[in-house]
């Protein structure tokens, strides 16, 4: 019987710790992990609980204290950083475009720098994926709103054919409109180009709509490691409870408002 392939992604016991021995905070503790190729797992949980640390172990943004993150079998600590980078997509809040670059050279400065120059058609079909105007290239970022900005924050990312996708609060900063929209395109994208994707948000409804796999976090642990049905049907324990109720309570919220409405017309 031949041994069953490694996880897309593992993480082995890893943990992050802050501070002397001592009085150590530790933002990851000892996280063991595997996630499947293909799979869109949020990582949910309260700030402070250590998501965003536990992502940026992936691209060796943040490097752990102990243990090991394993990409398609390897250890990604085992070669350069940036060649590790040039195989995964990075999309965050602030998304960092560089203000004195057109928007088309945003997207293409990764591949140039790595030599490895993508030409405008590539740029024009990036802008597309994500729903803009080709003609938008030749705009500066500056003359764009926050959304179109984060659109091409995600074309950037895309820009190196990467198969697997980290986004760290990617919508946060975006109104609820531009960020449903956004957070549908990047769904549609991750089915479309067979992406792995890891989103790190602090909305549940945000997380159980677009997940297929929903992990959250407390104090370091994943506390929590279940679908959005699952989550939804009372599973996950306490912490997983708390955050599902918010959107519960908020749509139970608005549906009284219009049963209220309806009786007094």
């Amino acid at each position: 019987m031949e041994p069953a392939p490694a996880p897309f992604l593992r993480f082995e016991r890893v943990s992050r710790h802050y501070g002397g021995a001592s009085a150590a905070v530790r933002a990851v503790d000892e996280v063991s992990l595997d996630i499947a190729q293909g799979s869109f797992v949020a990582l949910v949980g309260a700030s402070g609980s250590g998501k965003s640390t536990l992502l940026k172990t992936v691209n060796r943004l943040v490097e752990p204290s102990a243990g090991r993150v394993l990409l398609e079998g390897a250890d990604v600590a085992a070669g350069p950083a940036p060649a590790l980078r040039r195989r995964i997509g990075y999309v965050f809040q602030a998304i960092g475009l560089f203000p004195h670059m057109r928007v088309g050279e945003n997207i293409a400065v990764i591949p140039r720098l790595e030599g490895r120059p993508i030409a405008p058609e590539r740029v024009a079909e990036l802008l597309r994926l994500v729903d803009l105007d080709p003609a938008v290239a030749m705009r500066m970022p500056a003359e764009l709103s926050g959304g179109q900005r984060q659109r091409v924050g995600v074309a950037r990312a895309l820009a190196g054919q990467p198969q697997l996708l980290l986004m760290d609060e990617p919508f946060g900063a975006l109104d609820p409109v531009t960020r449903d929209a956004l957070g549908t395109r990047v769904r549609a994208l991750h089915d479309r180009l067979g992406l792995t994707t890891i989103m790190v948000t602090h909305d549940m409804a945000e997380a159980l709509l677009l997940a297929t796999r929903v992990l959250v976090m407390e104090h370091g642990r994943i506390v929590a490691d279940g679908s959005p049905r699952a989550l939804l049907m009372g599973e996950g324990g306490a912490a997983a409870q708390a955050l599902v109720a918010v959107p519960r309570a908020q749509a139970a919220a608005l549906a009284a408002l219009r049963e209220g409405e309806d009786s007094a017309r």
